[in-house]
């Protein structure tokens, strides 16, 4: 009987915590519900949302960090253009996930804690020589160079370090 109760009982702890897991761990996003969201795994917080229009690099990168600290409801004084590495760890890489059909009309494919309007986001990446900036496209998952005076369906999606 002894041995009947305390097989039940380890089975029971087990399942437990196997349940309990990955709530421990916890999720790589978190809501902050500002605005924001989170990225455990990278040590970074993301706007929810991009500027929602187009908007070419140099507007961009003012949006990012002067207009938009304004639109949410905590202040943090160090929001930029994301990395080409940062914007493409959003990526979405399941071959069999279709995405998300943004307002443009394109299937994104981010991680669903981020809403795009369009798929093409600006990085911080620019040319020193040429005025270009690389885009990361969510559609089709490639990214490439364009000047950085082009606007038509490309987005600004604010990032800052985690301090």
């Amino acid at each position: 009987m002894f041995r009947y109760l305390f097989t039940t009982l380890v089975i029971l702890a087990a399942g437990l915590l196997i349940g309990w897991a990955p709530a421990l761990a916890g999720d790589r996003f978190i809501d902050n519900g500002d605005g924001t969201v989170t990225d455990r795994e990278q040590n970074l917080m993301w706007s929810k949302t991009d500027n929602q229009g187009d908007i070419n690099w140099i507007q961009a990168d003012k949006w990012v960090r002067y207009t938009f600290p304004d639109t949410i409801t905590k202040r943090y004084d160090n929001w930029r253009m994301p990395t080409l590495a940062e914007l493409q760890s959003l990526l979405v890489e399941d071959k069999s996930a279709k995405g998300y059909e943004a307002d443009c009309g394109q299937w994104v494919k981010t991680v669903p804690e981020i809403k795009l309007s369009c798929g093409w986001v600006w990085t911080s990446e620019t040319d020193p020589i040429a005025p270009t900036a690389r885009i990361f496209n969510f559609d089709n998952v490639y990214h490439y160079t364009v000047r950085k005076a082009h606007q038509r369906g490309y987005r600004a999606l604010p990032v800052r370090t985690l301090k």
